[in-house]
């Protein structure tokens, strides 16, 4: 596994709205600083649903990407969907929350699945992306940031899985609400790392 990409973006103006967005990522040359926060200098406008201590990047592994080049039929360059790193060899399907991911300085823990918005959908052009977003189960994974430190493109990555109860990404994308799980498995999830928007849900 490697970084194959680093993107990140200023605030814009989302077409046909007034609100702005950091959602137009690009991938950027050179090493960049990673701090709790995120990418330094990196585009976080709507700070309700996006950023904070346990969503501060949003990666998508390669598989991820070729899915969604086949789905959308074209070619989907590295940042497209928002995301700050894409790793080559990464499966967010196949991730659970609490797996660790580090490379050069920086280490990371899976937190939670990305959700779609409306602003993916607008991005997308199409208004009802987010359920086929949903379906899919290639939605890619929020991290927190365990230790910051600078990170370069094709910088190997070490994956240590999760040791305690398995949370898979597509669960938290096709099955988090509280009448779609037992108590027994809400009661699991909650022993995760789990985003602490997510383990809201799980209260509900």
């Amino acid at each position: 596994m490697k970084i194959r990409a680093i993107c990140r973006a200023d605030a814009k103006i989302l077409p046909g709205k007034t609100s702005k967005t950091g959602i137009f990522k690009h991938p950027v040359q050179g090493p960049v600083l990673v701090d709790q926060a995120g990418i330094v200098s990196d585009a976080v406008c709507n700070k309700k649903h996006h950023g904070g201590p346990d969503q501060a990047l949003y990666v998508m592994g390669s598989v991820d990407l070729d899915f969604w080049s086949r789905e959308l039929g074209f070619v989907i360059e590295p940042g497209f969907f928002g995301e700050n790193f894409v790793i080559e060899g990464i499966d967010s399907a196949q991730m659970h929350v609490g797996d660790r991911l580090i490379a050069a300085e920086v280490q990371l823990e899976v937190t939670a699945a990305r959700i779609p918005c409306a602003t993916l959908s607008t991005r997308i052009g199409d208004d009802g992306f987010a359920p086929r977003f949903k379906q899919a189960g290639q939605p890619g994974f929020y991290c927190r940031v365990l230790k910051g430190g600078m990170i370069a493109t094709d910088e190997v990555v070490t994956f240590t899985p999760y040791q305690g109860t398995k949370l898979p990404i597509p669960v938290i994308l096709q099955r988090f609400r509280p009448c779609r799980l037992s108590q027994a498995e809400r009661d699991a999830y909650l022993t995760t790392p789990l985003a602490s928007r997510f383990r809201a849900m799980l209260d509900g």
